[in-house]
């Protein structure tokens, strides 16, 4: 077999990545067409501009141009948003009518459905994330999570009367869950619609009302969300409004106004323990879905050159953008040369560009900043010992677009900055280990513990490692675990609580016990 036929047949391994498909024709024709987004908020009901009619501009990654503007939010913007939040929490029989929020978030399903295509070409515009990829979490499984939301909305056990227990201070004892209340919902630029969907849909879906602030870097699926509500739902005024402020100093007073009950973030560690300190002066809660450094562990009974190109591969869907993805790897001392081959083959074979191309896997990074600041880390981590296989900059075949090449680094210490910090980007730290417990250990240095990865042909084996890392959650030879009934989050400094499944779904509930005597009774 040539060695052009093993790299076409690893460059079509490659484009199936993480459940990537071939995208529809529908999703085609508007990404040649171009995007244009809605520029209203929607706040209390109405798609409002910023009061001081002020936008912000939505620029495209892959260009650097323009793509559109958006209204700009500001504090007077934010006050009207919670202020109708809050009324509609407290007037409106919304976090009490079961059926109702049903009924709503099923017409939210079906016009997100209907512009499912519109949706996935956002996403590749305002995202730069690789056209090919959005088929799923970007896109129709985000939306797909909305009927599991709707059915929890009237299955879900609000009440429950526990066993007489006349011991216990009274004879008979309920457990009753009410809706939290206000939900300032922050979410990331990275996976933009699922994270929305993991916040929204939930809350909704348990009577709680919303104020949902995306990420600057891109409005637009929010603002086509905003739109698609006011005019395709029944949700009653304030119970869902969306604002799109560009100053995060204006976000944080989402944190701070005492008429919110819980901050649900997802986002960088260093940004979540600043809300975390901003909520804990009025007692708030939060929910925290932070930062991680994923560990992708190969057990030395693996067919390497089968498995690694592909699990490395991984790192560059969203061109590394993702708390989730694995940025280290472990395989044992006795492969790591070959490993080291097989992974750099599989970079330079990695079709990366312009996003809108179908056979591209690794699209821009979000912005030129984020583009910098990877840069930085991999100069401090060749500073610190490590080796540049190959990558390690930008590619000279762009001359615009804030692009990084797919990278690997080799002869990293398990302690250093590369090792340790989330890079956020398609830079992957090739790690040797002596034994299974060695690899365990190596896995569990990090101050995160969000995801890893563990591969075997023996799976018991592979679970019995997936067992001892300290991680939220683990995936084994090559699943995922995203899905509405699946719990996601992480230890550590990776985050606090859940979201999705049940565990997430509480979240967004109070607990109170109500005990009933029997003083009245003959």
């Amino acid at each position: 077999m040539s060695v052009q036929l093993e790299t076409d047949e690893l460059k079509s391994s490659l484009r199936g990545l993480l459940g990537s498909a071939d995208p529809s024709e529908a999703t085609m024709a508007i990404i040649e067409q171009g995007v244009v987004g809605e520029e209203r908020m929607l706040i209390d009901g109405e798609l409002v501009g910023s009061s001081s009619g002020a936008m912000f501009a939505n620029v495209d990654p892959t260009t650097e141009q323009v793509l559109g503007m958006v209204a700009d939010a500001t504090a007077d913007d934010i006050d009207r948003a919670v202020t109708a939040a809050r009324r509609a929490f407290d007037t409106t029989d919304w976090s009490t009518n079961h059926e109702f929020r049903a009924h709503c978030l099923m017409q939210f399903y079906d016009a997100m459905m209907r512009n499912a295509e519109l949706l996935r070409a956002t996403t590749v515009y305002e995202a730069g994330i690789a056209v090919r990829t959005t088929n799923s979490i970007h896109s129709y499984a985000a939306i797909s999570s909305i009927p599991y939301w709707a059915q929890m909305a009237t299955s879900y056990e609000y009440e429950r009367q526990l066993p007489d227990r006349p011991w216990a201070y009274g004879d008979r004892h309920r457990i009753r869950y009410e809706a939290v209340g206000v939900v300032a919902a922050i979410t990331p630029w990275n996976f933009p619609l699922a994270t929305a969907m993991t916040k929204v849909a939930p809350a909704l879906a348990a009577g709680a009302t919303v104020v949902l602030k995306p990420a600057p870097q891109t409005p637009w699926h929010a603002t086509l969300m905003a739109k698609l509500i006011a005019e395709e739902t029944d949700f009653p005024a304030g119970v869902i409004n969306i604002v799109t402020p560009s100053d995060n100093d204006v976000a944080e007073l989402l944190a701070r106004d005492p008429r919110v009950d819980i901050v649900h973030f997802t986002g960088s560690t260093a940004v979540g323990k600043k809300l975390m300190s901003i909520a804990s002066d009025r007692i708030a809660r939060v929910a925290l879905e932070l930062g991680g450094k994923s560990a992708n562990i190969i057990l030395p009974d693996v067919p390497i050159e089968h498995v690694v190109p592909l699990a490395a591969g991984m790192l560059s869907v969203n061109a590394g953008q993702g708390c989730v993805l694995p940025s280290r790897m472990l395989v044992h001392e006795s492969r790591y040369d070959e490993a080291t081959e097989l992974i750099k083959f599989a970079y330079e074979a990695m079709p990366f560009g312009d996003p809108r191309d179908p056979d591209v896997v690794q699209g821009p990074q979000i912005t030129e900043t984020q583009r910098s600041r990877i840069l930085g880390l991999i100069d401090a981590g060749v500073a610190q010992g490590a080796r540049v296989v190959t990558g390690g900059g930008k590619p000279a075949e762009f001359d615009h677009g804030f692009f990084v090449e797919p990278t690997l680094l080799t002869h990293v210490d398990e302690n250093s900055t590369v090792a340790q910090r989330e890079i956020f980007g398609p830079v992957l730290s090739l790690l040797p280990y002596k034994d299974v417990d060695d690899a365990v250990r190596i896995a569990n240095n990090s101050t995160y513990g969000l995801a890893g990865y563990v591969w075997s042909p023996d799976e018991e084996a592979a679970l019995g490692v997936a067992r001892r890392i300290r991680s939220g959650m683990i995936a084994v030879n090559g699943s995922f675990f995203y899905g509405p009934d699946l719990p996601w989050g992480g230890y550590k400094e990776s985050g606090l609580g859940r979201e999705s499944g049940a565990e997430g779904f509480a979240e967004f509930l109070e607990v109170k016990t109500i005990a009933v005597g029997r003083a009245f009774e003959q």
